[in-house]
């Protein structure tokens, strides 16, 4: 895998053989618009389906053709096909990009006949460089641009006429639209920077301002460039489209050139189609056989799973190491028994965590993935957390699956995760990223050592919301120690808990618990776990501070809502409290909404507009029982200064508004 320049490896000098390599993909590109269409329905955080819908790259815009031709050669001419979302723009484009490997280029040789560049040499050399690099370093925004011209050729623009130079540069990639762009250099920052570096024509045909001409609208003024403008406008320097909106425009100069024959609409998509092949002993073998007679043959289903060899060489030889297993490679034909050979790569890993999902509902099944009975019970998945680093690739295979499995009538459901969270990164207590590098990386089951397995459990939780970066607090761990000890040693201490409901003295208790029930099924619902626990311990407070000790009843209720943040401490309360069973099948509490409400209020008391005072009340108090006691208020009666009052306005439960 080195560089390659005039077939001499760079390294040693020796001769190399390129050749392309042969490999297996799945068509995802066929549920390109499927997948993109339902990105919005999900309820998945916005960046992840934005960046889903980026990496589909969905584009609507025009093909539109280029006539090529030699100078010298003017009856010898070609067409080249340019995608743009931006056919608004084509009378700024003032030179033509085509990607190295462009189909094109075989006939910009003189074996080929006219027209050919005049620079063939420099041309080739250029096309060898460009080999070199990865996909990621031709379309980096912050490389230095490079590129060469075809000298002797030219592009016809179709929208005027003009002939401008034809360039090839590595940012330009065939794999992405036609492999060619009309680069208007004024419009988009990539052209404009090449445009700068070779010193080509940057012509503005899109002004931010209203053309001239329009009632109350000055000459429009072109800004002096000194970055493209890629936003929208009105038209200058086109034609009979001048003044015209840029968005107007699009369509106005496709139909144009459509009736022409010289552009079509097209969609064209970022997405490609899945490699699956690896040149690597681990994954699962592709289930292909290689017969001379019968070509490519899958292998019988009864003969599945295909098992990895035991071998011992795993060293990179330019192709798979499971070439160097002869008993595995050579078979015969499914077919026709002849000899054959079995496909040496192995499946991409990401193959495995796409329907992983599917598994888990019937993992013992030995005959199917699971049962359609158990699929229709278990999914799809309501709830998936995961990090944010699974946005794309990961999630977009798993989709890719779903759909292709239901439209081959295996599910009854076409997304596989209806609901996604991401949880955020754990730092070290010094800020970084937990790193062996950094040597800060917390070991999990030193903690449980030391403070146990619900303090580490409930201290993930506590440390704030689930979707933040957060640092890790040693601190904050001996804090929920403490906070579990004072639970486990109420419930055990000799205080006397008395069964009976009825005895209760204090009626505030039982109104906290329940605003911890409503709170804390709320924040797990929410995925609010750190305010979930704040509130128990809120709770937890009020029953240490109130005397006699509360009844078994509300223990048992706390218990229950503690159970899935501390589940070993809350099971053992439990059978201490007399439960020979599970805290874990009992029924979640509800709550009761009489007694989540505060008895009292706050109202805020405005005199003339102004807030002057406040007053804690009854709940539902009638104005006719209010309003003396808010007269009667020292701060009241020095506002209103003795005048009448003209307006006693009460919103209840909020607001006294006295206008004197």
């Amino acid at each position: 895998n080195e560089q390659v320049v005039d077939g001499k490896c760079e390294r040693c000098g020796s001769d190399v053989l390129q050749k392309e390599i042969e490999q297996w993909l799945l068509k995802i590109t066929r549920y390109a618009e499927k997948l993109l269409q339902a990105t919005d329905k999900l309820d998945w955080p916005e960046k992840t389906k934005t960046m889903q819908k980026n990496w589909i790259g969905k584009s609507e815009g025009a093909l539109i053709k280029f006539e090529i031709r030699n100078s010298k050669f003017e009856k010898n001419s070609q067409s080249i096909e340019v995608f743009t979302t931006r056919p608004d723009t084509i009378f700024g484009a003032t030179y033509l990009v085509l990607a190295p490997e462009h189909e094109i280029i075989k006939n910009f040789q003189p074996e080929a006949g006219p027209p050919w560049a005049e620079n063939q040499k420099e041309v080739e050399d250029y096309i060898k460089k460009t080999k070199t690099k990865t996909e990621l370093e031709r379309i980096s925004q912050i490389k230095e641009k490079t590129g060469v011209e075809l000298k002797g050729i030219k592009a016809i623009n179709p929208a005027n006429g003009e002939k401008i130079p034809v360039w090839l540069s590595d940012y330009v990639l065939a794999s992405y639209g036609t492999g060619a762009i009309m680069a208007v250099p004024a419009h988009d920052q990539r052209d404009f920077e090449f445009a700068q570096k070779f010193n080509l024509p940057i012509k503005m045909v899109i002004c931010p301002n209203p053309p001239a001409g329009r009632a109350g609208y000055p000459e429009p003024v072109c800004p002096v460039l000194d970055k493209a403008y890629e936003g929208e406008g009105y038209l200058v320097g086109s034609g009979q489209f001048d003044g015209m909106s840029s968005e107007k425009a699009k369509k106005e100069i496709m139909d144009w050139l459509a009736k022409k024959g010289l552009a079509e609409k097209k969609i064209t998509y970022r997405l490609r189609d899945w490699i699956i092949s690896r040149q690597r002993y681990w994954g699962a073998p592709i289930p292909i056989i290689y017969c001379q007679q019968c070509g490519e043959v899958p292998v019988p289903e009864k003969d599945l799973p295909i098992k990895l060899p035991e071998i011992v060489d795993f060293k990179p030889k330019g192709k798979s190491p499971l070439v160097g297993s002869e008993k595995f490679v050579n078979v015969r034909c499914p077919k026709c028994g002849r000899k054959a050979k079995r496909e040496t790569d192995t499946l991409d890993t990401f193959i495995c965590s796409s329907w992983y999902y599917l598994r888990y509902a019937d993992p013992k099944n030995n005959k199917k993935f699971a049962s359609p009975e158990k699929l229709k019970k278990w999914l799809p998945v309501n709830l998936y957390i995961g990090g944010a680093e699974h946005a794309v690739l990961h999630l977009l295979y798993s989709r890719f699956f779903t759909k292709v499995l239901k439209d081959l009538g295996y599910l009854d459901f076409d997304e596989p995760f209806l609901k996604i969270r991401n949880q955020g990164i754990i730092l070290a207590e010094d800020g970084r990223k937990m790193s062996k590098r950094w040597g800060n990386v917390i070991n999990p089951d030193e903690v449980v050592e030391e403070y146990g397995a619900d303090t580490m459990r409930m201290y993930e939780m506590f440390m704030g919301p689930l979707e933040d970066m957060k640092p890790w607090n040693q601190k904050g761990i001996i804090g929920l120690r403490r906070f579990l000890e004072k639970i486990y040693k109420y419930v055990t201490s000799d205080k006397e808990i008395t069964n009976a409901q009825s005895q209760i003295t204090n009626a505030d208790m039982e109104r906290s618990l329940h605003k911890t029930i409503k709170k804390v099924t709320e924040d797990i619902e929410n995925l609010r776990f750190n305010t979930a626990i704040s509130a128990m311990m809120i709770f937890m407070n009020d029953v240490a501070g109130h005397e006699p000790a509360v009844s078994q009843d509300i223990l048992e209720k706390f218990l229950i809502i503690l159970s899935p943040f501390a589940p070993h401490l809350a099971e053992e309360l439990w059978q201490s409290l007399g439960h020979p069973e599970s805290i874990f099948k009992q029924r979640w509490p509800a709550y009761d909404d009489k007694l989540v409400i505060d008895e009292e209020v706050t109202i805020a008391i405005q005199i003339n507009g102004k807030l002057r005072e406040t007053i804690k009340v009854k709940r539902w108090l009638s104005e006719k029982e209010l309003r003396p006691k808010v007269e009667s208020l020292p701060n009241v009666k020095k506002f209103i200064g003795g005048r009448p009052i003209k307006k006693f306005i009460y919103i209840e439960n909020k607001l006294v508004n006295i206008v004197a």
